[in-house]
């Protein structure tokens, strides 16, 4: 779990925090059901480096967040529906604004499925669900996410569009060639359990956790200069408009959960200043730019306009 980045780079470029829009909050730590192969943080069952949030912990943060001007929330882990009180929080957190959960979607039963579908339809605000796939078939998704996972979780899709949702489907790009053909695929594989019209975000490798021993970690040419941020929209990075609640304080982003000097503070309210691009991954947050929010890759956008 140690294995955030190989190195750091010294007098980075800083990026303040103008507003806190949105707040993240590390729900089921670094606990998950699975151990994924690419997992840029390596969760794993055994892994309780972070741990799960008490619903009395995320009423206090959000409490927070509100008076700091956030209006949207994400949560995450880990599997965040390993927490036994995410249902809870969701509610909670709604009454805020809206919210957002990311999920492997196996372990879904038909109480929570039902609890989720109850808040949805109470709330004035937008509950979305992410769900993590990674391929197409149970054989190239199941060789990163282990085996039997792409049936329990395209189950878990097709209870959620039941239920009146339409999640996310986030991919991470694990393979050499054209996304077009890649992400026709998948249209076709959730068309087959019911979800008409898909909506899909692929997101880039995190060369960090797992995926080190996977593949490879970040090059030394992986870094952010001053002069690639001379004109370069800010709003783009994670961190000039948000933070990350874990059970051991306030970090920056979600990505950066393994390093130490990510830690911005105890509270949000300690946690709200400028931070270095000294990290590795802080380049492909620049170079691909809102990794971790809602919006659509390109190709993405594209296959579902067709």
């Amino acid at each position: 779990m140690e294995k955030q980045s190989l190195f750091v780079i010294e007098d980075a470029p800083r990026v303040g925090l103008g507003e806190l829009d949105v707040v993240w909050f590390q729900v089921a730590g670094t606990i998950c059901n699975l151990r994924c192969s690419h997992c840029f943080i390596s969760c794993s069952p055994e892994n309780d480096k972070f741990r799960f949030l008490s619903l009395e912990t995320c009423k206090r943060h959000l409490a927070d967040a509100a008076r700091l001007g956030a209006r949207e929330f994400y949560f995450t882990g880990g599997e965040s529906f390993a927490n036994p009180e995410m249902c809870d929080i969701l509610a909670e957190a709604v009454q805020y604004g809206p919210a957002t959960v990311l999920t492997n979607a196996t372990l879904f039963r038909d109480a929570t499925l039902e609890r989720l579908c109850e808040i949805n339809v109470s709330t004035e605000h937008a509950i979305e669900i992410r769900v993590s796939i990674d391929g197409y078939t149970a054989q190239m998704n199941d060789a990163i996410r282990g085996e039997g996972t792409f049936d329990r979780a395209v189950a878990g899709v097709a209870g959620l569009v039941a239920h009146g949702f339409q999640p996310i489907i986030t991919i991470t790009r694990t393979w050499s060639g054209c996304d077009d053909m890649v992400l026709s695929e998948f249209v076709a594989a959730l068309k087959r359990v019911g979800y008409a019209s898909p909506r899909l975000k692929i997101l880039p490798l995190l060369k960090l956790g797992a995926e080190v021993d996977r593949t490879e970690g970040y090059c030394n040419a992986a870094r952010v200069t001053h002069e690639m941020m001379r004109g370069f929209d800010t709003s783009q990075l994670l961190c000039s408009s948000a933070r990350l609640v874990t059970d051991r304080g306030v970090w920056v982003c979600p990505i950066l959960l393994d390093a130490p000097d990510a830690r911005m503070g105890d509270s949000l309210p300690d946690a709200m200043g400028d931070f270095a691009l000294r990290h590795p991954s802080c380049h492909t947050c620049w170079s691909c730019g809102a990794i971790c929010s809602n919006d659509p890759s390109p190709a993405a956008r594209a296959q579902s306009e067709d």
